[in-house]
């Protein structure tokens, strides 16, 4: 392997400009004392075929756990969909908004401990947190099969999400700690199409537990629930043996290979890992406005998915379709979510226009959402086909949400700063998914206009959102740019400072993806 650079120039480059960001920090504090003992002082080349060696040990390792993980969770939270038409409604008597509730409460329970939960995830090794997490919250999913009112209910699935909350931030700090830039927005894609996964899957099992005769010990949507948290109990319990916490403390892999590891991910320049908390990467975080349009994407994003997560079932139904055929018809929307997905992680990392993609992707949804508010269902069949197609393409603003976390893992570096960031993130996606369910209003079924125009309001803000966010990246690696071309700054050829916990603003070297 060939090394570019020299020892000299990592002192060299801090003392040549006290200005800005490629300024070099004491070393103290700023590089953590597991990175430090793998990563090297400077750049080091890594081989095509090396490259490829060592993704696939990371996929077999990382991405496998995290596809399955999050396929679990989804399922985990897709339950209570296919479960409301298989008679929870009625044997838990969940009349009026109370079955909205049993959604909202979950979110409300994420909002409550995201923060902490990110402050943790700093701290601890991350693998065996999030194995200890999917073990409670597969007991948890176990136990709403005993769930014989609204308020044992509510318990539940309140006690569901505060342990389900670890999920998503994770994944975003496990994207950043072990893949390339160019490779994050792919590998967020595989886990978060894991909605359409358990659409596809989850329909399949509904469809077979549905035609459990009524006489069982147990009814149909009760032995889902027992299911479907035993799977995820044994699977928390793999994830604790199989997963490395990081890729200093990978005991599966060589030394060697963990020291080429850690080189891999230097060029993305967000660093790594630090357990240490910087007040004013908080500070920044609070002041940087991508950390607010972040949150505004996932607001505007979760609360149409959750509202038509919850109801999609009841919605498809309202069509005139039979409880089995509503179960099969769940399966086309996760191959739609799936398909989605992949081509807008496709376009964006073909056209390297990650924004833009999202753009267009909002535009689908907003003509299923004119169709399904102005057209009548009048029971031909031509009708109902139309109606289904146009709820189908609502969902096609998922791309938004899955471009939108990679956006996150590539362009927030500091690690503080990104604990602040993903958890303001997860906060937002929190509220947008609490108040999502709430929006489909009984009364207003099964038109369920008031829901619908409220989306078409929030894509109206998501698309000003994407247009202002892509203004500020361009504006500020024009800015960078012209400080290094203008000698305000050294360009840092070696990358000398990429694991010392700089900001994405601290440091003038880093360009913004968009």
């Amino acid at each position: 392997m060939a090394e570019k650079g020299t020892g000299s120039h990592f002192e060299d480059v801090g003392m040549q400009d006290e200005k800005i960001a490629v300024e070099h920090y004491d070393n103290n504090g700023r590089i953590d004392h597991e990175v430090a003992k793998y990563a090297s002082d400077k750049a080091i080349h890594i081989d095509e075929a090396t490259e490829k060696r060592l993704k696939k040990l990371i996929d077999k390792r990382v991405l496998t756990i995290m596809i399955v993980t999050y396929f679990l969770q989804a399922l985990d939270k897709g339950t209570m969909s296919f479960a409301s038409i298989m008679g929870i409604r009625e044997d838990a008597g969940l009349q009026g908004q109370k079955y909205s509730w049993l959604t909202t409460c979950i979110y409300l329970a994420v909002l409550t401990v995201e923060y902490p939960t990110n402050w943790i995830i700093q701290r601890v090794p991350i693998a065996k947190y999030l194995g200890f997490n999917i073990i409670v919250w597969g007991g948890i999913l176990a136990c709403h099969a005993a769930g014989k009112n609204f308020t044992g209910m509510v318990i539940l699935r309140t006690l569901l999400g505060a342990f389900e909350a670890c999920c998503q931030p994770i994944f975003i700090m496990l994207s950043s700690m072990w893949y390339r830039r160019e490779e994050q927005a792919a590998t967020v894609t595989y886990w978060y199409m894991m909605n359409g996964g358990q659409q596809i899957v989850g329909g399949l099992l509904a469809y077979a537990f549905t035609n459990i005769p009524k006489t069982a010990a147990i009814h149909s949507w009760q032995a889902l629930f027992i299911a479907y948290g035993c799977a995820s109990a044994l699977w928390g319990i793999f994830v604790l043996v199989y997963m490395p916490d990081s890729p200093m403390r990978a005991k599966c892999f060589t030394e060697d290979d963990k020291k080429l590891m850690v080189e891999r991910v230097r060029q993305n320049q967000t660093g790594l890992q630090n357990k240490v908390f910087r007040k004013e990467q908080a500070i920044e975080a609070l002041k940087d406005p991508q950390t607010w349009c972040f949150a505004l994407i996932q607001l505007l994003t979760t609360l149409p998915t959750s509202g038509l997560g919850a109801f999609a079932n009841i919605i498809i139904q309202s069509f005139d379709f039979t409880v089995l055929q509503t179960q099969l018809l769940a399966m086309v929307l996760g191959f739609f979510i799936i398909f989605t997905l992949l081509t807008s992680s496709w376009l964006a990392r073909r056209t390297s226009q990650n924004i833009l993609v999202m753009f267009g992707f909002v535009l689908p949804s907003v003509v299923g959402t004119i169709v399904l508010l102005i057209v009548k269902n009048d029971g031909k069949l031509g009708t109902k086909v139309g109606l289904l197609i146009s709820y189908y393409v609502c969902l096609s603003f998922w791309a938004c949400a899955t471009l939108g976390l990679s956006l996150v893992s590539r362009n927030v570096a500091g690690q503080t700063k990104k604990s602040i960031v993903v958890g303001t993130n997860f906060v937002a996606w929190a509220v947008g998914n609490s108040i999502g369910p709430q929006v489909f209003l009984a009364w207003d079924a099964p038109r369920y206009r008031i829901a619908f125009a409220t989306h078409m309001g929030c894509y109206a803000v998501l698309l000003s959102t994407l247009v202002f966010l892509r203004w500020h990246y361009v504006r500020q690696n024009k800015m960078k740019l012209a400080k290094l071309a203008e000698g305000q700054a050294v360009k840092d050829e070696g990358l000398t400072h990429s694991f010392d916990d700089l900001t994405d603003m601290e440091n003038v070297n880093f360009q913004y993806c968009y």
